[in-house]
């Protein structure tokens, strides 16, 4: 008995790469055409979210606002937080108290022209009778300050019965 030898064929490699079949090829259609219907409403979500959360922030800002409005409503339904509001203000003062305001030229708005002390010294400055530089007083307020306390301590008083007794 002869034997036959068969000789073995050589194994195909794999091919490398896709295959490109008619079911591959219409999924990969069907992709590319659902990103092109997809894509601008999918921009459109993104852009709607966006302008949701600002809003939100937005109605977050307003509650806050609201909330601070509400507490300075309450405060004016306070007579003290009034009272002081006019002391502070409009420089109001109770029956009996003396107001002293302290004009500081250095704080006051010199263009103002509505006929106020800001006004007034505004065209003060502009004029030849404001002086723009540092003079010297003619009195020593640190004498006549010594002199007011002794004169204040030392000098007694003078009584009117005596003195209209004597006469």
């Amino acid at each position: 008995m002869k034997r036959k030898v068969v000789k073995a064929k050589p194994a195909k490699a794999p091919r490398q790469g896709v295959s490109w079949t008619p079911s591959s090829m219409v999924t990969i259609g069907l992709v590319v055409f659902g990103a092109f219907v997809i894509g601008p409403q999918l921009s459109e979500l993104i852009t709607m979210q966006t302008q949701i959360a600002q809003l939100n922030a937005n109605i977050a800002k307003s509650k806050e606002q609201l909330k601070d409005l509400a507490d300075e409503k309450k405060r004016w339904d306070d007579p003290v937080f009034i009272r002081s509001q006019a002391r502070d203000r409009l420089f109001y003062v109770m029956p009996g108290e003396i107001s002293y305001l302290v004009l500081d030229a250095d704080g006051l708005n010199l263009s103002d022209t509505s006929g106020t002390v800001g006004d007034m010294l505004a065209k003060a400055k502009n004029s030849s009778n404001f002086s723009q530089s540092i003079g010297t007083t003619k009195k020593d307020w640190a004498k006549g300050m010594l002199q007011s306390v002794l004169r204040a301590g030392l000098d007694q008083p003078v009584n009117k019965n005596k003195s209209s007794a004597s006469n």
